[in-house]
């Protein structure tokens, strides 16, 4: 524990120093705002903030792959990689460190979003619930996409390579899940129904919070970033 601790901090830490982090923050931020301020303070609407965590998952979609593709590819391309595999450390302190490092940072990139439900109160008188279970899913969301690009970070020492791979399978989930259940016959349509994240999004951004969208997101969070540990255990035995 104390070792995934370590990695944790060092990892946190690396985030704050580099100009990624920082350029990732600015960048959500401004885009979030950009979107959001047109359509969730229109007079005579409901004050809402729809129109947020509808554009935030997407925006996710691009940040947190961005975050996430260095966290194993630059040890590798930077030789640092054999430093960690000769340390204390487990592979699973390594890659599970580094995965909570990413999620803490995430949590902290969303805190400058907490003005828009404060402009909400400001303007008007908000129903909270839809608010809170919006942000649920939300940071459920980031962090499976942090988990799956932790794992083409791990699978490849280009960063860029793990960039893209992250954003084209849940650009493809999204298609697939979505276009592909009209066509495929059953049960396969509900396979690929229960696989979209859009849906179940939809729902918390509604209000509703459904234990079975959590068990999905963070099982298959974990699960994904369990799979990460697989390439480094096979480099050191290699």
């Amino acid at each position: 524990m104390s070792a995934l601790i370590g990695v944790m901090l060092r990892e946190l830490g690396s985030f704050f120093r580099t100009p990624v982090g920082w350029l990732a923050c600015a960048i959500f931020a401004f885009l979030s705002a950009l979107f959001v301020a047109p359509q969730s303070l229109v007079p005579g609407e409901p004050a809402t903030l729809r129109a947020f965590f509808g554009v935030g998952h997407w925006l996710l979609l691009f940040v947190a792959p961005a975050l996430s593709m260095r966290l194993i590819a630059e040890e590798r391309r930077s030789g640092t990689n054999e430093t960690l595999m000769t340390s204390p450390a487990s592979d699973w302190a390594v890659v599970f460190g580094k995965y909570l490092a990413a999620c803490c940072f995430l949590l902290v990139m969303l805190l400058p979003t907490l003005a828009f439900p404060l402009a909400l109160e400001y303007a008007s008188d908000p129903d909270y619930g839809p608010i809170l279970s919006g942000y649920l899913g939300l940071v459920l969301t980031g962090f499976l996409y942090l988990s799956m690009g932790l794992l083409f970070s791990a699978l490849t020492s280009s960063q860029v390579i793990a960039f893209l791979g992250t954003l084209l399978f849940f650009v493809a989930l999204a298609f697939v899940s979505s276009q592909g259940a009209q066509y495929a016959p059953e049960p396969l349509d509900g396979v690929l129904r229960a696989l979209s994240i859009d849906a179940r999004l939809a729902d918390f951004a509604r209000g509703v919070i459904d234990t079975r969208h959590i068990v999905f997101f963070v099982s298959m969070s974990l699960w994904i970033t369990s799979l990460a540990v697989v390439p480094l255990e096979w480099r050191r035995w290699r």
